[in-house]
């Protein structure tokens, strides 16, 4: 029988062996570089691509994806805020850092200011290459699926405003880190008035955050006072409160809408938290429901298989595709730990919907016949590592079938 501990053991010996590889110099490496030539833009862009940590290519796995803007500098971090909160939080997702270091503020300005003294205003050719060859190019190359999430700070969180405003099926999510709302005297506000009463944002979800540092010379302007005040000094904070102050006041636009204030923070060091809290919030709908009751060995299995197919039909309807319930990994050790409760049918339970939802996993398969190896019905045993050494051709399950056929002779 091949238990828990030892399929552990197993990923840990794999996980060890991999970190002492002599020629290894850093501990982590974020984004594999990537590039497309732009017809639109005339010019090579590049962006990184981050897939899920247990990311397996030869899967056939699709995952949602996360744009963002900056790329090179914030795509690490949205990485580990991934890292630690995917799962129960965030879904696994893949990243991708979109490069804008050479023509930051042509990419995401939308409209020509004067005088400047760098070229602005062609967010409309950038947002175009985003739709129109970028997003192609990863969904053809990438293992993603439609559903997307777009992030951008300062002027990035100005172009996901501006996408939302004039494209939002682009994306379902959009995650606006401190935007610079006063661009071109509020413009996207006049635009959001205009466009949110013609259009239903049914589905769509923004967060919008802003830095601590109201004022850049008077510390006594505060969230309270800071629309009193009229000067240029405090116009990038009024211009995001006034938009987030006309989002709330529109809930009939059907938009998701989240705002926060961050005291203690700059514009710089904002995106870290925002991160975090911004996804958190645009996923709040993700984040699993009724946790105790998997943790209590009174639930009976009823319950437990109407909590997972409730929360099936919960995210697939927000996805727009079919999504396991929970992760290949947690129901492979739901059904260990309750074998080891002696909760037989829980840990059937367990199991099954393991298959019912991975059903191409060779480890799903072995699992199962773990469990029928515990019952005694070896018969049953000998089909399901049958069915995983047919997924997985590996030795290992060969041996396990044949050291299965002797016991039942």
């Amino acid at each position: 029988m091949f238990s828990l501990s030892r399929k552990i053991l197993l990923c840990l010996a794999i996980l060890f062996s991999v970190i002492s590889n002599a020629n290894a110099q850093f501990l982590s490496e974020i984004g594999i570089k990537d590039s497309i030539y732009s017809e639109i833009l005339k010019e090579i862009r590049t962006f990184y691509v981050q897939f899920p940590e247990g990311f397996d290519p030869e899967s056939d796995s699709k995952y949602p994806t996360a744009y963002i803007l900056d790329g090179e500098n914030l795509l690490p971090a949205l990485a580990v805020t991934q890292q630690f909160y995917s799962g129960g939080f965030l879904p696994d997702m893949i990243l991708i850092g979109v490069s804008n270091h050479q023509n930051r503020t042509k990419d995401l300005t939308p409209t020509v200011v004067e005088p400047s003294w760098e070229p602005n205003g062609g967010s409309d050719n950038f947002q175009e290459f985003i739709a129109k060859e970028l997003i192609p190019f990863v969904e053809k190359n990438y293992p993603v699926t439609s559903y997307r999430t777009l992030i951008g700070h300062s002027y990035g969180g100005l172009f996901a405003i501006n996408t939302l405003i004039t494209q939002p099926e682009l994306f379902e999510n959009y995650l606006a880190i401190d935007p610079s709302l006063d661009w071109d005297d509020q413009l996207m506000l006049k635009h959001a008035k205009d466009a949110f009463s013609k259009e239903s944002l049914n589905g769509k979800s923004l967060y919008i955050s802003l830095n601590g540092q109201l004022h850049m010379q008077n510390p006594s302007i505060t969230l309270e006072n800071v629309v009193q005040d009229d000067s240029e000094f405090t116009l990038f904070a009024r211009s995001n409160l006034a938009f987030a102050e006309f989002c709330r006041a529109n809930p009939d636009t059907g938009l998701d809408f989240d705002w926060e204030f961050f005291p203690k923070d700059l514009h710089g060091t904002i995106p870290l938290p925002s991160l975090r809290n911004g996804l958190i919030s645009l996923f709040e709908w993700f984040q699993m429901e009724r946790v105790e009751l998997f943790n209590i060995p009174e639930t009976s299995v009823h319950d437990l298989l109407e909590l997972m197919d409730y929360r099936a039909k919960k995210l697939e309807t927000h996805f727009g595709y079919r999504v396991p319930p929970l992760p290949e990994d947690l129901l492979t050790m739901s059904g260990y730990m309750n074998m080891d409760m002696g909760q037989m049918e829980k840990a059937q339970l367990f199991l099954e919907q393991g298959i019912k939802y991975f059903p191409k996993s060779a480890n799903m398969y072995d699992s199962m016949a773990d469990y029928y190896e515990t019952t005694n019905d070896l018969e049953k045993a000998f089909e399901f590592v049958k069915i995983a050494h047919s997924i997985s051709g590996s030795d290992f399950h060969k041996k396990r079938m044949e050291e299965l056929g002797l016991k039942i002779k």
